[in-house]
């Protein structure tokens, strides 16, 4: 029986950090409410939506059993525990469903006893948290609402709860960033011992505020203090290091987990498996096509709401050559890495030559007919990801 993944959009925060380059708003909390009603709504009707809208939906998905569910952001924790149980509720009625791990985003200074507790009779089973740091002054340079000691807190009420499965979100390359407070930053995720970890090296591009002032050369949001791409390079290689000695295993380049933690929800994406996203800015694959509901969340729930129609912003078919390139690139991603035989007899391609510039390159090592990152090259892996694609 195949399975699917369901992703939730909550477009919410209570402030936007300096490098965020996210489709997200700071918003009263009366839009809410609204908002939840239209997901649910999204949810319940999602076949005459698609249809409507000129999605084909495949047969099997409504044979599909859903096993993960994801709800992200933005903060979905800002939600009230009832909003949230009410979108659980309605893909339970609208889907057959085993759900095996259910995903809230979080942000450590939202947590408190009483949503905890609503979360878990929910179902959600699992918590990513944006920790980003331990470090307060890279906290506060950041943006970011909560400190150090929120960490623990959360931490100590979501395993009260019966949440256990809890995520961490580490960014490399923050403003004010050392290799002596990243190392503090390791260290204290090691004592705290989440099942998974998530390390992102600094995006800097003109999608948000602090990468448009590194890029002009100014100072405002700490860009004259953050590390060079060299040192945010040598940060992640010693999160590698900290991390596997702790126990974690490295599965994903951002990613690692304790055995049997990886994020099943997030595998889907990585091995191309079917997913649906619910909300505004949702994603969506059927293995065919990919659409995107519309970003901006009151015109979403207007148009869901009042009008009972799906406001989509984008819908492509996914050519073979498209669908190749992405079998190589998520594949890779994956430090399991990619069956060249398999995917050259699926797409009927040649990959030998690429394959090979790449190995003397020394970006890719191969075993037989399985090729992966050299261990060496994971944190510039964009070099052989765009000689591969080229």
């Amino acid at each position: 029986m195949s399975t699917l993944g369901i992703y939730i959009q909550v477009p919410f925060c209570q402030t936007r950090c300096t490098y965020c380059n996210f489709h997200t708003g700071v918003v009263s909390s009366d839009r809410f409410a609204p908002y939840a009603t239209a997901v649910c709504h999204e949810i319940r009707e999602h076949r005459s939506f698609h249809k409507t809208a000129g999605i084909d939906l495949r047969e099997e998905f409504s044979r599909a059993i859903v096993d993960t569910v994801y709800i992200g952001g933005g903060t979905p924790s800002l939600l009230d525990p009832v909003h949230l149980d009410s979108m659980i509720g309605s893909i339970r009625g609208a889907f057959v469903c085993d759900l095996r791990e259910i995903t809230l985003e979080a942000d450590p200074e939202t947590i408190t006893t009483d949503k905890a507790r609503g979360w878990a009779l929910s179902g959600i089973n699992r918590v990513s948290f944006g920790v980003q740091s331990f470090v307060d002054a890279e906290l506060v340079a950041a943006g970011r609402m909560h400190r150090r000691a929120d960490i623990y807190r959360a931490v100590r009420i979501l395993r009260e709860a019966g949440i256990s499965n809890i995520s961490f979100d580490l960014i490399a390359g923050l403003p004010q960033q050392t290799r002596e407070s990243w190392a503090q930053s390791l260290a204290e995720l090691s004592t705290v011992e989440p099942q998974h970890v998530s390390v992102y090296i600094l995006e800097v591009d003109e999608g948000s505020r602090l990468g448009r002032e590194v890029l002009s050369g100014g100072k405002r949001y700490g860009a004259g203090a953050v590390p060079t791409d060299d040192e945010m390079a040598t940060f992640y290689e010693a999160a590698g290091k900290v991390l596997g000695d702790a126990g974690y295993h490295h599965y994903e380049i951002s990613n690692w987990a304790k055995p049997g933690s990886e994020s099943a929800h997030n595998l889907k994406y990585w091995r191309r498996e079917p997913y649906l996203g619910f909300g505004a800015g949702a994603h969506s694959f059927s293995g065919s096509q990919r659409w995107a509901n519309a970003h901006d969340a009151a015109a979403y729930a207007q148009s869901i709401n009042a009008e009972r129609r799906l406001p989509i912003e984008s819908l492509e078919t996914v050519s073979p050559g498209q669908a190749l390139d992405e079998e190589l690139f998520l594949g890779l991603r994956q430090l399991d890495g990619i069956n060249l035989k398999e995917i050259e007899a699926a797409y009927g391609a040649d990959l030998q030559g690429k394959i090979s510039s790449l190995q003397k390159a020394g970006l890719v090592e191969r075993q037989g007919d399985v090729i992966k990152l050299a261990p060496g090259k994971i944190s510039v892996s964009n070099e052989a990801f765009v000689q591969l694609l080229g």
